[in-house]
């Protein structure tokens, strides 16, 4: 018995001894796949500072426990540097601080590097990581895999130079090549009232950004002429606020933080979730949720330029099909279409338009004559203002393109020269760059 103990003795020993002569800084050899990943980097004293991290963030039996995890793991010397940067040590460094940094370096699935490919993954601090294998293997533009495939028992290791910090939207925006060319025209242009940079590397930005990649500013042609004001609100349509991950989107109106005018009043813009996720009917997301600290990007196909009100009819089709056609192969010799986009500053915009949904004309016959048509449709647009649900209490009357209309406020109501009962407003202030929309559940009949 005595003999048994003493040759298991032994074997720890050796097994020890195996463990720290393979760990010396300069010539790191790792354990056999056996070991989990926290094993690896307990005895591997180039990872002393990664080990002394996760056992102050208690995450060692995370990385001890059951499953197939990917980490990218920094050595003593990145961990230096990070911290020494980021003024912090070891010591005074809080588990609150170090929990999202380690779980930014670890993917919840086994990713060997044959299986790495460029694009967002999703880690274990809920965020994404953007790897680029175009030349070796980089993360988020920051660090580069120096060792890959150390194969443990509940995972793969990947030796890195750096520590990631986490993520914000500028991190992607400057490292996904494929948007190379929003991330130069939103930081290097001058003359913005808005510090893109800044917005996008907030702690606290709280933002959805709607990214145009490469391709998107190519085929809207060339915005040098562009005067500095518009460019920053079409930026600024793309932005919108709170975090919208592709699962909470559904089909419906959000505002981005682009205004009408000089105004406070901010843009729509119309999601439609029923085939993908497009925007304002000609922009489809392509990459969606890569998650920062600060915010989500979805991709996009699409530069959103903004909107006219006939954007919104146009895109719509679900509410309003029978308006854009009645207001375009109905009435042919009326440029209708043309009209209403017509920009801000030009007469006759601004425009107020009370848009009947589809349902609202199938309660009608619609005029085929194509005169009495376009005198129902011109009842509905009011020139010249932008009459948003805050200013129905002080318009008890508008003068449309085709008579008087009355609107109320509590609740919101419009109603024609001839009709017999009020016009619900069921959505208010679609705000467009050149009028807003109010969708009303009746058409309004003007005095024939």
């Amino acid at each position: 018995m005595k003999f048994k103990n003493l040759f298991r003795t032994v074997l720890v020993a050796l097994f020890v001894t195996t463990l720290i002569s393979c760990s010396d800084d300069d010539d790191t050899s790792f354990p056999p796949a056996t070991t989990t990943i926290a094993e690896f980097v307990a005895a591997n004293a180039d990872y002393s500072s990664l080990l002394a991290a996760l056992e102050k963030a208690e995450l060692v039996a995370t990385l001890s426990g059951s499953g197939n995890f990917t980490v990218f793991a920094p050595n003593n010397a990145a961990f230096d540097e990070f911290l020494t940067a980021n003024g912090l040590t070891l010591e005074t460094a809080t588990k609150e601080q170090l929990t999202p940094i380690l779980l930014n370096h670890v993917i919840g699935s086994e990713i060997t590097s044959a299986q790495l490919s460029t694009g967002y993954f999703l880690n274990l601090a809920d965020m994404s990581s953007y790897i680029n294998t175009s030349s070796g293997v980089v993360i988020n533009g920051v660090a580069t895999v120096t060792t890959a495939d150390i194969d443990q028992s509940n995972g793969v290791i990947h030796a890195v130079d750096k520590v990631i910090p986490v993520p914000t939207m500028l991190t992607f925006a400057a490292n996904d090549p494929d948007l190379s060319t929003l991330a130069t025209v939103a930081t290097t242009t001058t003359g913005f009232d808005t510090d893109f940079a800044a917005v996008l590397s907030a702690a606290d930005s709280n933002l959805t950004l709607l990214a145009p990649d490469n391709t998107a500013f190519t085929n809207l042609g060339d915005i040098s002429g562009l005067a500095v004001e518009t460019l920053e609100q079409i930026l600024l349509n793309h932005v919108i606020a709170g975090v919208n991950l592709s699962t909470g989107l559904s089909t419906s109106y959000a505002k981005t933080l682009a205004t009408y005018g000089d105004t406070d009043k901010n843009l729509s813009i119309y999601i439609n979730t029923s085939s993908g996720v497009t925007f304002n009917g000609n922009s489809t997301v392509t990459t969606a949720d890569a998650i920062a600290s600060n915010g989500v990007i979805h991709k996009v196909n699409t530069v959103i330029t903004l909107p006219t009100v006939v954007t919104f009819a146009t895109a719509d089709t679900d509410t309003f099909s029978t308006l854009v056609s009645a207001l375009t192969t109905l009435t042919p010799t009326t440029d209708f279409a043309a009209v209403l986009s017509t920009g801000l500053g030009t007469d006759p915009a601004p425009f107020t338009v009370f848009a009947p949904t589809n349902d609202a004309f199938a309660a009608i016959t619609v005029p085929t004559d194509e005169t009495v048509l376009a005198g129902v449709l011109n009842h509905h647009v009011v020139a010249g203002a932008n009459v948003t649900s805050d200013m129905l209490a002080a318009t008890p009357t508008a003068t449309t393109l085709n008579g008087d209309i009355t609107l109320t406020a509590m609740p919101a109501t419009v109603t024609g020269a001839t009709n017999m009962t009020a016009s619900n407003i069921v959505v208010e202030d679609v705000q467009a760059a050149n009028g807003v929309i109010h969708v009303i559940d009746q058409v309004l009949l003007p005095m024939m």
